[in-house]
């Protein structure tokens, strides 16, 4: 059972730079007594407050922006703001219990679920009753991965990544190579992951994805691409993602059809 949080209000640290420093190791307490002055102020109409984000994964460094998802007691419509507090960024993502939902059917629908990782991770800041299930969905969506590709969705991104991986290995024009390796490098991420039915990433969520469902494959993939970038040795490259291909039929040209 998670932990209820003596919420204390007392002064804020009395500069930005000093809230820059000392945030990364705040304790839950310590967040607590900076935020909940905030959303008081702000969302007046708060009934649920979490911490959510790189802070709780302890990932946070001095630039990270804090999140906050604030839930409000009678609000039809969520929506996000950006803003500065005693200088530091504020991502605040506020909605309903009632809003909740179809945002985590989307995010499903999608293969990025972003809104169950941030409430999975999270701290509680100012409980409610609702929380718990709340958390307790995020936790089972992540855990059931997302909905299974159909075949023919399986070989379509099997042919498309196979497709660019050919052009890879025969570009002869260096800028076109770092074009196509920029595409390659979350496409093949993402078949990886969703022809073996797990959640995919966008941006460093990419590589992170791609290392809760095998660290050596992450690892594989940084220094391969970091190899390319470097030194415009592309073999690595290539023979990692013919890895991935592989249990699936490998490359893909030959019987391919689209709109027939």
């Amino acid at each position: 059972m998670q932990r209820l949080l003596p919420c204390r209000v007392t002064n804020s640290p009395s500069s930005p730079a000093s809230v820059n420093k000392l945030k990364i190791e705040w304790t839950r307490d310590e967040w607590c007594d900076w935020i909940m002055p905030l959303v008081a102020s702000r969302y007046p109409d708060y009934c649920a407050v979490l911490l959510a984000g790189s802070h709780t994964r302890g990932q946070a460094t001095a630039q990270s922006d804090v999140d906050l998802i604030i839930f409000e007691t009678s609000r039809r419509q969520a929506f996000r703001e950006s803003f500065l507090h005693d200088g530091v960024p504020v991502e605040a993502f506020v909605h309903s219990f009632e809003t909740i939902q179809p945002f985590f059917e989307s995010d499903r629908e999608r293969d990025r679920p972003s809104l169950q990782r941030m409430i999975a991770d999270s701290w509680t800041i100012k409980d409610h009753p609702h929380l718990a299930s709340i958390r307790k969905e995020a936790i089972q969506q992540l855990a059931d991965g997302p909905i299974a590709w159909t075949n023919s969705e399986q070989e379509r991104t099997r042919y498309f990544l196979s497709d660019l991986l050919d052009d890879f290995e025969s570009v002869t024009n260096r800028a076109e190579g770092l074009a196509i390796a920029s595409r390659l490098y979350e496409q093949s991420i993402e078949f990886i992951l969703r022809a073996n039915r797990c959640y995919i990433g966008q941006g460093k969520w990419a590589i992170r994805a791609l290392a809760e469902f095998n660290e050596d494959y992450a690892s594989r993939h940084t220094a391969a691409f970091e190899l390319y970038y470097q030194s415009d040795d592309r073999r690595e490259v290539i023979e990692l993602l013919d890895a991935y291909l592989a249990p699936f039929g490998g490359r893909y040209f030959d019987g391919f059809s689209l709109g027939k």
